[in-house]
């Protein structure tokens, strides 16, 4: 099936009752959950489509000290293997099952569930929202994901997820930085406050690294951004005799769209209320993708 189909279709289960399998797989000193079944451990299997590919061995270690002591008291939840043969699949919970292998354990609590592939692939993604150690670009793309491939809305991801939109919203406009800022992110050299400062700016690499460089803080950089918004706006003043540059709310909204669209959006409003936007694509397939966006 193809992203399209599956975005308009949306998937069977739907958020909330993927998000309550969820609820499940909480911490490990919450309380026993009583519908699981124990499985030899050598009987599951991790998931090859799993979005999470790093795992710290010192945080496994420690999880699987404390495994080893008290024993896994939340199930992983899991389905059939699509391959058959008597395994089982992970779903959710690959850090629980790593550690318990490290702990030397023999069997594990699961909840089997019947999911398809795609499910197995939102409840993924959702999962790997939920960690604790995730950067903000990575948590961005994880709903850039929900959205493209699921057809989720902001709206929905905020109710199901437990997050303000603003929240989605904000991150999601990190993602039309250059990537070289995103790196800045993602290696901790900046925060996400620092680069969403820099959202608006002309030249945001150029100031990044001046951030960096010179260890400003959020609201310094957010002052670095609207001095030189102000020498360019009188720069042109001088020159054109008119501002140029556009309102912050008019920018903000335009990489709120090119978030979304993951294409160049620019708005032009005149004074009268009238205005143009602007889609930029880049090749054929954004234009079928975007012809499929406004179809909808």
């Amino acid at each position: 099936m193809s992203d399209s189909k599956l975005a308009k279709r949306g998937l069977g289960r739907g958020l909330s009752a993927l998000m309550a399998d969820l609820d499940l797989d909480g911490p490990a000193d919450a309380k026993p959950v009583k519908d699981r079944t124990m499985v030899p451990i050598e009987q599951i299997t991790a998931n090859p489509d799993q979005p999470r590919r790093h795992f710290d061995l010192a945080a496994l270690q420690e999880l699987a000290d404390s495994l080893r002591q008290r024993g896994v008291l939340q199930p992983l939840i899991v389905r059939s293997h699509p391959k058959g043969d008597g395994l089982y699949q992970i779903v959710a919970g690959e850090r629980r099952w790593r550690a318990a292998q490290m702990a030397q354990l023999h069997e594990l609590p699961v909840i089997i569930r019947d999911l398809s592939d795609t499910e197995v692939l939102e409840v993924a993604i959702i999962e790997n929202i939920q960690r604790a150690d995730l950067n903000a670009i990575e948590e961005a793309a994880s709903f850039r994901q929900l959205m493209d491939k699921f057809g989720h809305t902001q709206e929905k991801l905020a109710e199901a997820l437990n997050k303000s939109r603003s929240h989605i919203a904000n991150l999601l406009r990190l993602l039309t930085l250059p990537d070289q800022i995103q790196d800045y992110v993602k290696d901790g050299k900046l925060t996400a406050g620092h680069a969403r400062a820099l959202i608006t700016a002309d030249n945001p690499l150029v100031l990044a690294r001046r951030v960096i460089d010179n260890g400003l803080s959020v609201r310094e950089t957010e002052d670095l951004v609207r001095q030189k918004a102000k020498t360019t706006t009188n720069g042109e003043k001088s020159q054109t005799g008119r501002k140029a540059d556009k309102d912050a709310d008019t920018r903000a909204l335009e990489a709120d769209l090119s978030a979304q669209l993951k294409m160049s959006v620019t708005i032009n409003h005149a004074s009268n209320g009238a205005g143009v936007v602007s889609i930029g694509y880049r090749n054929l397939e954004d234009l079928d993708r975007l012809c499929q966006i406004l179809g909808r």
